[in-house]
């Protein structure tokens, strides 16, 4: 029994699916057509145009015939000597050639933007870091490139660059993150430390088994958690685990603490330092070194990064290369 249907075969299916597509696609524009019909006007010859858009001229015809199918309209008069707008052409000229003109600008813009820094880089910094090393450094790059704005953001905290729409981040540690395109600016050492006030009450330790674990000061963001290891010239590995009073999210804290001789601290050498130099803090087991780690610059790839902040990427990473924390003093050739 017939029931006046019949099946489509694949051929037919494939057919109907490719025209529903090229439906759906004319929907968009022919932005091609009125940017090549402004620029034939323009130059008054179809060779003319051909020639500056290094084009052919029969691509160019197929681009006209096009946007002429689609209008319902011719928008050139022409023959094999003369070429004249019609008057349907003539009232369509002006907005595209103002299309013409915003497609130009626009691309103009792109291509001034990739080729030189501007716009605003979001960077996330190390609190206590990015208010003694990096803000001081900001009136350079700002000088260097007028036209590139910095959003600093300062936490101790480790952000997630991707997930929190982040164009970089400053990070101190022992290895980055390897879900990010990092790159390595500088080493950044760690030290033991105390005030004299603490060696002269408990003595200076020689081992790290002489540590008091509940003198010892923890930071919480600290990668690896809250342990200390040292290693000495025969790499042998001696563990601490910190059970001091006093937990911080933030290095600069520990301070107090430690310059009132109440208790040791590991701290990065761009804070130790300072207090290094004046003697307020002494370094602790000299033949001992706790593992220290590297000052990166990460971003969420280096593939078709822009030009803003590889800017500053380049500039974090001449002016900190060989930072002036450094210490002991490096001997200067």
């Amino acid at each position: 029994m017939s029931t006046g249907y019949r099946r489509a075969d694949a051929n037919e299916i494939e057919s109907n699916e490719s025209h529903r597509c090229r439906n759906e696609m004319s929907k968009l524009p022919d932005f091609e057509g009125l940017a090549l019909f402004a620029k034939i006007a323009e130059c008054r010859s179809f060779a003319a145009a051909a020639r500056d858009l290094d084009l052919s001229v029969p691509t160019l015809s197929r681009g006209i015939e096009r946007l002429e199918k689609r209008l319902g309209a011719r928008v050139f008069n022409r023959t094999s000597r003369q070429l004249a707008l019609t008057a349907f052409g003539t009232s369509l000229l002006g907005r595209a050639t103002q299309l013409y003109r915003d497609a130009e600008e626009a691309e103009a813009l792109a291509r001034d933007q990739s080729a030189s820094p501007r716009g605003t880089v979001r960077l996330a910094v190390p609190m206590t870091f990015g208010v003694h090393w990096i803000a001081p450094i900001l009136p350079g790059l700002l000088e260097r490139y007028p036209e590139l704005s910095i959003d600093l953001h300062l936490s101790d905290a480790v952000v997630d660059v991707i997930g929190d729409g982040f164009d970089a981040a400053l990070r101190i540690a022992s290895l980055p993150d390897s879900s990010l395109a990092a790159r390595r600016i500088c080493e950044v050492s760690r030290y033991t430390v105390a005030a004299p006030a603490y060696v002269a009450r408990h003595g200076e330790p020689r081992h790290p088994r002489d540590l008091d674990p509940t003198h010892c000061l923890a930071y919480a963001f600290r990668a690896g958690s809250d342990v200390w290891r040292f290693r000495n010239g025969r790499k042998k590995e001696e563990v601490v685990h910190p059970m001091g009073r006093l937990r911080v999210t933030n290095s600069e804290a520990l301070l107090p603490v430690l310059l009132a001789g109440q208790a040791i601290a590991a701290l990065p050498e761009f804070i130790a330092a300072e207090y290094l130099r004046d003697g307020r803090l002494v370094p602790l087991l000299a033949e001992w070194q706790q593992p220290g780690g590297g000052l990166y610059f990460v971003s969420p790839t280096t593939r078709n990064r822009p030009v803003k902040v590889e800017a500053v990427a380049d500039y974090l990473a001449e002016i900190l290369g060989d930072p002036v924390w450094r210490w002991p003093v490096p001997t200067r050739k």
